[in-house]
């Protein structure tokens, strides 16, 4: 299990690699120090417009969720039941999901909120959970999201959009 410590390292490491790279891309973008709601990175182009995006960074093999964020779930008999999406306060907030690698051959993927919430409605069954009924607990890999890989161009549209 990791570390608070390394935790803090990884969620460091992976919003400074999406700011170089986005930097990189002729974007501003700037980190939050601390714990801002529903975003974790401003990006501006050379116009002044602005939108802001989720980091999620992991070393590991996949990203961890409690699905009842993006799920409207209700447990009967232990039994739980997936009654249709969740409404998300953002669905259109840009996510960029980092798998840090050692070799620093690091992996960016980038999508939209509302991308995320589809596959846990498509992907995510209920029914009783093995070891505790209430558990929301759900993740997603890598080779989940490989359509959405150095997607880069979603930046630009969704600066477009505003």
């Amino acid at each position: 299990m990791a570390t608070g410590r390394s935790s803090q390292l990884t969620r460091q490491i992976g919003e400074h690699l999406v700011v170089a790279k986005l930097g990189r891309l002729g974007y501003i973008a700037s980190p939050f120090a601390g714990n801002v709601p529903e975003f974790d990175v401003l990006i501006a182009d050379d116009k002044g417009r602005a939108i802001p995006v989720q980091v999620k960074a992991i070393n590991g093999i996949s990203w961890q969720f409690r699905v009842n964020a993006f799920l409207d779930i209700e447990i009967l008999d232990e039994v739980q039941q997936i009654k249709g999406e969740r409404k998300l306060n953002n669905p259109n907030l840009i996510c960029i999901f980092v798998l840090l690698s050692e070799d620093e051959n690091d992996q960016f993927f980038i999508f939209r909120l509302k991308d995320l919430q589809a596959f846990f409605l498509q992907n995510y069954k209920g029914g009783r959970r093995p070891r505790n009924p209430q558990s929301m607990h759900c993740a997603i890999f890598p080779k989940d999201l490989a359509r959405f890989k150095d997607n880069w161009k979603l930046i630009e549209q969704a600066l477009n959009e505003t």
